[in-house]
């Protein structure tokens, strides 16, 4: 993910936004924490979401299951959301079309990534990209604090989580195909926020998630076929679907109208640990003390992350 310029980076506000659209944001995007509520249940949704992906590879492949999901999200998007196509600059549709980009390609080499890597692990590298996003675009040295703290905790989840694995034991190209989903992801952060204050609701999300769709789909096609469409692959995919996009990203596009990008990069810290979770209870992972440790030292940076939080 690009570092952004500063202005929009570090001070998110819904006043570029239509003036219909605050009024409609959930009150919990109101106050100092309400924000933060929003992008831990976006974290919870789309790791839960993930494992549930991992369970229906063999059927469709890792591609497959990426344009099932970005498929049936944008197909969900547009439904609820019936996006206006008129009235928007050239910069309007060049932002949501790089949001699009940067979507489609943090859930292509992401679902590479956990194809041939534990979840944990996959994670834990992915998130790398959010923590240099706050590195790079903080302008506080408290920022830079919280950052490293976030990092401890990821380096030390990287080296026993998803049940003891450790860097040296992952496959590289599934390391490899992790850390570019975690570039994508900074992307994502940059062109969320953007979205968020050039489209009203969430219509910039659904049309970026079609763009989304329509780059994933050719990859889909050729590797799963016509397993895309049988009637259980489908439904699996649905809720894929629901829980790692749709959900999730309509709450962080929320979220990251009232909550600096700096803060919000720190927050997905928190993703090795919801995913190492969520890797225990749905794919019998096994945890560890250091594994808690780690998870405990990514929650204090993130609850000090917001506690710097200018008002």
């Amino acid at each position: 993910m690009p570092a952004p310029s500063p202005s929009p980076a570090t001070t998110p506000t819904p006043t570029r936004t239509r003036a219909s659209a605050p009024s409609r944001v959930p009150k919990a995007a109101g106050g100092r924490f309400g924000p933060v509520a929003l992008v831990v249940a976006a974290g919870v949704s789309v790791q839960f979401g993930a494992a549930l992906a991992v369970m229906i590879m063999p059927r469709a492949g890792a591609a497959g299951v990426v344009t099932l999901r970005l498929a049936a999200a944008a197909l969900v998007l547009l439904v609820v959301c019936r996006p206006k196509v008129r009235g928007y600059t050239r910069a309007d549709w060049g932002t949501v079309v790089a949001f699009g980009v940067a979507m489609a390609g943090m859930n292509g080499l992401f679902y590479q990534s956990i194809d041939r890597i534990p979840l944990g692990p996959a994670v834990t590298l992915e998130v790398l990209g959010p923590l240099a996003l706050s590195v790079i675009v903080s302008r506080r040295l408290v920022n830079l604090l919280w950052a490293a703290l976030a990092l401890g905790g990821v380096v030390l989840l990287s080296g026993h989580g998803g049940g003891g694995l450790g860097f040296g034991s992952l496959d590289p190209l599934g390391a490899a195909f992790a850390v570019g989903a975690g570039a994508m992801w900074a992307a994502y952060i940059v062109f969320s926020a953007r979205t968020g204050r050039r489209f009203p609701q969430a219509d910039g999300l659904a049309l970026a998630m079609a763009v989304a769709a329509v780059l994933s789909l050719p990859l889909g096609v050729i590797q799963a076929g016509s397993a895309l469409l049988v009637p259980s692959t489908l439904a699996l995919g649905l809720g894929v679907a629901l829980l790692s996009s749709v959900l999730p990203y309509t709450l962080e596009l929320l979220a990251l109208r009232r909550l600096p990008a700096p803060t919000f990069a720190i927050l997905m810290s928190l993703e090795p640990a919801i995913a190492a979770t969520a890797g225990f209870l749905v794919l019998h992972q096994a945890m560890s003390l250091l594994d808690a440790l780690a998870i405990a030292l990514v929650i204090a940076a993130s609850m000090g992350a917001v506690r710097a939080q200018k008002p």
